[in-house]
């Protein structure tokens, strides 16, 4: 069976995430699994199409960047599939596919996916020469705090009787920063 797995970072990229999907509709994935989610933050999609798969079976994934931030992590996903004789295919891959399936594809997305996470830590590298360089410069502001300007709803739910959890998902933030403007405005 063809797993399709589709995932971006944002609620605001669902253009990219239609063209995910429609791409892996289009190479025949018969059960997709999708979701908007930080590489970063646990990804219960993905979890559930790594279960979901049996020998056999392959996972299908638009650009390798989709499942995984570092070399290692990619290994482990790939290493975990690999134990149940499930394999990888990359869609977008330099004009190809690659396929874990075979000797060469594995080496590849060994290759490819150190390489990868090399050009993220030079961007990042690069990111923080550009805010300090900002900074001395007295142009950089930061990112605003979003949890102490939602302060007034999260005061208005917490008092309607709403636990924390439900404060957060309804405001979409996390509940530890609900926990720390309740905080805030109980000490002022």
């Amino acid at each position: 069976m063809l797993i399709g797995y589709a995932r971006t970072s944002q609620i605001s990229q669902r253009a990219g995430l239609d063209g995910q999907i429609a791409d892996l509709k289009a190479v025949g994935a018969e059960r997709l699994f999708v979701e908007q989610v930080s590489a970063l933050a646990h990804r219960p999609e993905l979890q559930n199409a790594i279960d979901f798969a049996r020998d056999g079976d392959t996972l299908i994934v638009k650009r390798m960047c989709r499942l995984a931030r570092s070399t290692v992590e990619l290994l482990n996903i790939v290493a975990k599939l690999e134990a149940k004789n499930v394999g990888v295919k990359v869609l977008d891959f330099g004009g190809g596919e690659l396929d874990t399936k075979s000797a060469s594809g594995r080496l590849l997305v060994t290759v490819l996916a150190a390489v990868s996470e090399a050009e993220r830590t030079m961007m990042l590298e690069r990111q923080k020469i550009g805010i300090a360089k900002a900074k001395q410069e007295g142009r950089y502001k930061g990112r605003a705090p979003t949890a102490r300007r939602k302060a007034p709803q999260v005061q208005e739910l917490h008092q309607s009787g709403f636990a924390a959890s439900e404060i957060a998902s309804r405001l979409g933030m996390a509940r530890s920063s609900v926990y720390r403007v309740l905080a805030e405005v109980k000490a002022a």
